[in-house]
């Protein structure tokens, strides 16, 4: 087993930012959601999106993500 296998690369090392990443997936689902036919609340999803986004840059800023 090697390390290099195993850590995810570092921060720095980074091609595209963690929260690029968490906003297309998120973007994503919402479309999926949205096109499932089943009701959810899109005022809530839009909520917890931007509040997660808005810490992972926080902590993208900080080096710590």
């Amino acid at each position: 087993m090697s390390l290099d296998t195993e850590l995810a690369p570092h921060p720095a090392q980074r091609q595209t930012a963690i929260s690029d990443e968490f906003a297309a997936y998120c973007a994503a689902e919402f479309e999926r959601r949205l096109n499932s036919g089943e009701e959810f609340d899109e005022a809530a999803y839009r909520e917890a999106m931007d509040m997660a986004l808005t810490r992972l840059r926080q902590l993208e800023e900080e080096g710590l993500a």
